[in-house]
């Protein structure tokens, strides 16, 4: 036979309820990660003034994109084939070689994106990075 004193909702008391206090800790992390961020400590300096040069700049970088239905462009401007051969023989004059970021639609031709690798291989550019997603 089993025997109990008092009710079922007795015993659910005994437990610790750690929900609340779960709860103000997430509360004072978040708290903390602000106001961390916040308080960005800093030394005061007097930096020392020096004559050196300013390094050169970056190279710039060109979009060259081909859609699905093979035409090319030139940051957001169509152009032709003709036009780009002419504009990669323009940036192959300068000091600092662009990079050329190439973003090829997936349903695009191969032949095209062929060619125009050609084109700027022709032109003496060799810093060309492929764009994915």
């Amino acid at each position: 036979m089993a025997f109990q004193l008092g009710d079922d909702d007795m015993q659910d008391m005994n437990e610790m309820n750690l929900i609340p206090l779960i709860d103000i800790m997430l509360v004072l992390m978040i708290i903390f990660m602000v106001t961390a961020t916040v308080l960005n400590p800093s030394v005061p300096l007097d930096l020392p003034k020096t004559s050196a040069t300013v390094n050169e700049l970056p190279p710039k970088t060109i979009q060259v994109s081909i859609d699905k239905d093979a035409g090319v462009y030139w940051d957001d401007k169509a152009i032709t084939l003709e036009e780009l051969e002419t504009r990669f023989a323009a940036q192959s004059n300068e000091a600092n070689q662009p990079t050329i970021q190439l973003r090829a639609d997936k349903d695009s031709r191969y032949d095209t994106i062929a060619q125009v690798l050609a084109l700027a291989s022709q032109a003496q550019l060799t810093k060309i990075a492929f764009v994915n997603e």
